[in-house]
Order: structure tokens, then C-alpha cells, then sequence
């Protein structure tokens, strides 16, 4: 039984990154997922959006401790965002421009409509939040600047994704990876200072041709 409940959340997963959450109806989850619609009431008695929250909650602890391996493996703390979002271009390129996390797209279709599913999103941010905040603070960034950051790469990383997705192209990721890095770089070197100026001049003359 357990088994099925992970193969109706996997299959809701892969249908909301391609449809949306209006744009997926009950039916293709069960179709997709090999289920009745009686087992997706079963394990989910409030339907779509009980099975909604299920998929942000599990879908969220999967990100995060994705960016938790990537940091972990990262040569300095700067490097890990260029290594983040890097990565979240390939996996864009290689799936389509297919919506790689259904999160940010349930949050803005039903943040002002469903509770449940806003407080879903909003802890499965506060999550990714969090860790960053964590990975900046341990590579000696003040606390409150380390909390401006780590709530910059996360607005980041969600804007950036739509406008990729738009303009069919990597570049916006690309390009929000050398400008994190560059602020991440100038918090440790200046711990009580988010110089987001300062940063940004420098990542643009690190990329002018010598």
C-alpha cells in the first residue's frame, strides 16, 4: 500500500510540472499513476489538493537536501551557487524546458485560493531558506546578511526559472549564478556588508574579455 501511495505522489508530480495544478485533473492522475481514483481518496481523503500538499511537502525535502549534497561538495561557499544553478540549467536544457519544481507554479496559481497548499509552499521555502542560511552562516557570513542571501538565491532561483522557461534559453540562470556567487564572495570578505554594488561591478568585469 505504501507503495502506491509514493506512485500516485510521483506520477502528481511529473503531471503538475507539465500541466500546472488547474491543468491536471484527477483522472490523469490516475491514469498515470496505475491507481483507481478510489485509492487516491484513500491515501488522500481530501483529493487534489490534499495530494497537492503531499506532493509540495515531498517534493520540497527532496530540493533541499539537493542543494544540501550540492553545497556539501561545492570547493568554497561561493562556488556552490555557481554549481546550483549550473546544474538547474543542464537538467532545464535536458528535460525541455520542462518546469523542473512544481512548487513555484502551485504557490502562484492557488496561493490566494488554497490555504493549505500557500502554507505548504511557504514551509517548503522557509526550508530551502533555511539551509542556505545555514551554508552561508557556517562559511563566517554575519547572521542577518547570510538571511538576506539566503532569501535572494531562493527568489532568485524561482524568478529565474520562469524566465527561462519563457525565453527557452539558460542564460538568466547562468547569469544569476555569477552575480550569487559574487555576492557571496564579498559577504565573507566584508561579513557585516551585503554590497550588492560592489558585487555586481566585479562579477561584470570578471566576464569582460582580458
Amino acid at each position: 500500500m505504501a507503495g502506491t501511495r509514493d506512485r500516485i505522489i510521483v506520477a502528481t508530480n511529473e503531471l503538475f510540472r507539465r500541466y500546472g495544478y488547474n491543468g491536471t485533473t484527477l483522472t490523469q492522475i490516475s491514469e498515470a499513476s496505475a491507481a483507481t481514483i478510489g485509492s487516491i481518496y484513500h491515501f488522500f481523503p481530501g483529493g487534489k489538493e490534499a495530494l497537492a500538499v503531499a506532493v509540495v511537502e515531498t517534493t520540497g525535502a527532496v530540493y533541499r537536501e539537493l542543494f544540501e549534497s550540492i553545497v556539501a561538495e561545492a570547493d568554497d561557499a561561493a562556488a556552490a551557487y555557481v554549481d546550483f544553478f549550473n546544474g538547474a540549467a543542464a537538467v532545464l536544457e535536458e528535460s525541455d524546458f520542462i518546469d523542473p519544481c512544481p512548487i513555484g507554479t502551485i504557490a502562484r496559481e492557488v496561493a490566494n485560493t488554497s490555504e493549505p497548499l500557500r502554507r505548504a509552499a511557504k514551509s517548503a521555502f522557509d526550508s530551502w531558506i533555511a539551509a542556505a542560511h545555514a551554508h552561508l552562516t557556517a562559511a563566517g557570513i554575519r547572521d542577518d546578511v547570510a538571511g538576506e542571501l539566503a532569501t535572494l538565491f531562493v527568489s532568485t532561483v524561482e524568478g529565474t526559472f520562469v524566465l527561462c522557461r519563457t525565453q527557452r534559453t539558460t542564460t538568466p540562470l547562468i547569469a544569476a549564478s555569477r552575480h550569487l556567487s559574487a555576492l557571496v564572495e564579498n559577504a565573507i570578505a566584508e561579513p557585516g556588508v551585503l554590497n550588492v554594488v560592489a558585487s555586481t561591478r566585479r562579477s561584470l568585469v570578471d566576464t569582460q574579455p582580458r
